[in-house]
Parts: structure tokens; sequence; C-alpha cells
């Protein structure tokens, strides 16, 4: 069986009275049996820190990791760098002082390890523990700029600026982290809703310093906080890969999402396999009145993604799924009834394999809805950033299913009226993204696209096959 891994995530500046103390009571820290690894990230400390580190580096290092910058950048850009280092399954932020106590650690990872979190808050205003009382104008800053972001964020945070943060490490490592400072706080938050990420908090102990006794943050730092709420306030930049960014600004476009599934609805029956689900933009249209409605996807953050968006619908079952893989699809042979496998097939190298799949998990006489792109003359820098393969014409894609063994009974045209962008954007411009505010000015007329698009004289951008198991 694995061993999942824990990895420390520790910014450090000019703390070479207290770091050392601090990693021991890191690698003292109970963790529920899974290998920890410790991240320090010197971030240009000018007294003894990074020594103290390198020392203990030196005693323990199969367990800790220096990296360091050379000059000072902030908390931000240091958590940048240690996300970049780091390995593990789950992921701890934990400040280089000692007033967030390791102890604590099986608080942030349980919702985390037994799957109900995406990512774990340590508030220390949620009363269950020891906390340190301080200065009151610190707490009633940190109660303004967590309600702000709430605000921003929808959500019912009680502390936003806690230094203590577990998050699954995939996520964390997927999310872009733009600010150089305290910033992260709330640039962090933000984004994680912006995610769906599932968010939990857990009371901890807080054994805070006074200035005078080194503490770094102050009314510098509030100001910035508030500025990058606001800078983060409508932003989708939520993905450090262009792929699911476009997938995200898809998520948007709820009117085009509905064409599209009015286009292939007819064809399904009550048991439904949606092949690449992504984040769950059709999955919603379509699971209603379905008995069995199975979503797979290769991907574990559109995964998880899915499993929070739709926890409450009984009848979803979500599953990890390569569809270049048949061991992925053996477990289903033979039980579903409509395959549905949108913009996915040009993802596979082997589609001939992938089709072979699909027609596998399908009843005898069961239909599999095939839309791929359309028309290797407009594969451009949006294919590419999609990681496409290629486009296919009507004949190709018919032949390689009927190799696979479909009866493809028709294949229809879909949205001709992007076309002429999707060429100017992808191949004249060579641009690899899509306009989030073009998309949604797009989806605001899909109504007249839907009356037109069969009349425009140019090919379509996209078709559908519509296939049967014989």
């Amino acid at each position: 069986m694995r061993t999942s891994k824990v990895s420390v995530l520790v910014p450090l500046y000019n703390e070479e009275e207290f770091v050392e103390t601090l990693l021991e009571r890191v690698l003292d820290a109970p963790i529920g049996g899974m290998e920890l690894e410790i991240v320090v990230v010197d971030d240009g400390s000018t007294d003894g820190s990074a020594e103290v580190v390198a020392a203990m580096a030196a005693r323990h290092g199969d367990v800790i990791r220096l990296v360091r910058h050379d000059r000072n950048r902030g908390k931000g850009a240091a958590l940048r760098t240690a996300i970049e280092h780091a390995t593990g399954e789950f992921a701890i932020i934990q400040d280089a002082d000692l007033e967030y106590d390791p102890r604590e650690y099986g608080k942030l990872l349980d919702p985390l390890v037994s799957g109900e979190a995406d990512a774990v808050y340590g508030s220390r205003f949620m009363f269950s523990g020891e906390r340190r009382v301080l200065y009151f104008w610190h707490s009633v800053a940190n109660w303004l700029l967590t309600g702000l972001c709430n605000l921003v964020a929808d959500l019912n945070l009680s502390d936003m600026e806690t230094c203590y943060k577990a998050l699954r490490m995939s996520l964390l490592k997927s999310i872009p982290i733009r600010s150089d400072r305290f910033g992260v706080e709330p640039e962090l938050t933000i984004k994680l809703a912006r995610r769906e990420a599932r968010i939990y908090e857990t009371a901890i102990s807080y054994h805070g310093r006074s200035y005078s006794d080194g503490k770094k943050i102050g009314l510098k730092d509030a100001f910035e906080a508030v500025y990058v709420i606001f800078r983060y306030a409508w932003t989708r930049d939520i993905y450090r890969a262009s792929g699911p960014g476009i997938l995200e600004a898809f998520s948007g476009a709820a009117r085009f999402n509905r064409w599209m599934a009015d286009t292939i609805l007819p064809f399904l029956g009550k048991e439904v396999a949606e092949i690449g689900a992504g984040i769950g933009n059709l999955t919603k249209v379509l699971i209603a009145r379905r008995s069995r409605y199975v979503a797979l996807d290769i991907d574990e953050e559109h995964l998880a993604r899915l499993k929070a968006r739709f926890h409450h619908r009984p009848r979803l079952e979500v599953r990890h799924c390569d569809l270049g893989n048949p061991e992925d699809f053996a477990p289903l042979a033979g039980q579903m009834d409509s395959v549905v496998c949108l913009n996915v097939l040009e993802h596979v190298e082997d589609d001939q394999t992938g089709l072979r799949n699909i027609h596998t998990i399908l009843k005898s006489g069961g239909l599999a809805i095939i839309l791929v792109p359309h028309d290797q003359r407009i594969f451009g820098a949006a294919d590419r950033a999609l990681g496409h393969y290629r486009r296919y014409s009507h004949e190709e894609l018919r032949q390689r299913m009927e190799q696979a063994g479909f009866e493809v009974r028709r294949i229809v045209d879909f949205n001709r009226i992007s076309r002429p962008g999707w060429y100017i954007s992808g191949c004249l411009l060579n641009r690899a993204d899509i306009s989030p505010l073009a998309l949604r000015t797009f989806d605001r007329f899909v109504w007249l696209w839907r009356r037109i698009d069969h009349l425009l004289p140019w090919p379509p951008t996209s078709i559908i096959a519509i296939g049967a198991k014989q």
C-alpha cells in the first residue's frame, strides 16, 4: 500500500532564533504515519537563519530541504518556490516562527486524508484551544479583511489571514500565485473559492508574537491585502495551464453548453457514461432524469471538482478513466446504454483504442455520441494548448468508428458560427487562449446562433457522430 507524503512548506526570513526549534517540532509532529518532507525557502535572510537550516538539513537530509533566494522577495514568492520543489500529496504552510503549533497537524490533515476537504484553514478565532491575547486593532483588521475577502469569494471563513493552511498538493500546484508578499493569503483564498474547492476550518491554538518579539506583518500589509482582494474579485486567473483555463471559461457559457446538450439529448438513454467530464459543464445539464450517470476523467483536479460540485447527486459516480487505457474500462464492460464523449477523442494519440474502449462499455445496441473538432485546416494555437492531436473530417471519423465496431447512423454538423473566429484567433493571430469576455459575448447571442447556424455557407467547427454498438 502506497504511503502518502506530507510536504511542510516553510517560508523563512530572519528567524535565526526560532527556526531550529520550529523544525524540531515539525519533525516530531503527528502526521498519521505518513512520510514527511520539509521544504524551507530562505527568502534572503540577513541573519544566520539559512545556516541554521543548512546544519539541520545535513543531519536530516532525507527530510529537510533548503532552497535559497538571493534576495528578499516576500512570503508569496517564497511559497511559490517551495511549491515548485515539493513532492508530497498534501501540503501544510508553516511559518518559521513559533506562533503556530505543529502538534496540531492532525487537525489540519484529517479532513484532507478522509477526502472530505480540498483545503483546511486553521482558525485562531474558533475558540477551542489556547491563544495569546494580543492587539485589539490587529484583530479588528483581521476581521475586516476576512469579511471583505468572504464578500468577494462568497465564503464564511472566520480567519482568512491564518498562516496555517493545508491543501491537496495537486490543487495547490495548479493555482497560479502572483502575490509576492502577504497578499498571498487573500489571493489563494479567492482562487480556491473560484475553483469551488471544499474549504474546511478547524480550531487551532495560537501563540502570537508582539512586534517587539519580531512580528513582521503590519499596516502596509493590510492595505496590500485590500488591494489584492479587489484585484482578484473578478479573476478567472485560477489555473496555471491554459487548457483547464479554457474549460473554466466555457463554464460561464451556459447558453452554449445548453445548445450542445440539447443537440445530443435525443440520443441519450437512462444509463450514461460521460468520458472527459472535465469540471462538469455538460454534466449538470445531462444528468437530469438518468437512472445512472458515470462521470469519467483522467485529471485528478477535475475529478475532485466533480465530486465537490455534484456531491448532492446520489446517482452520479465519479471515476478516474484514461480513454486510451482498456484496463480503466473493464469494470464498466457492457453496462451503459449511452456514452457521451465530447471534445475528448482528439486528445488521445491512439484514438482507435479509445473508440474500442467506448464500444466495450456499451450494451448491445447502445449509442456512442462522439463530438470532435472538425477540419485539420483550422488546427491552430488553441488546439495545441488544449492538447489536441488532430481535427477530423466526416469521412475520417466515420471510418474510425466503423473500424471499432460501430454502425454510424448519422454525423451532425455543429457550431458553424464560431469557425471564422477560431481560425482568426488560433491560426492567424496564433492565440492559445480564449478570451472570457469574448466567450461571454458570444454566449449572449446563442439564441440567434442556434437559429441561423444551419444556414451558414462554411463548414462547422465541430461534428457529432452517433454510432450504435453492433
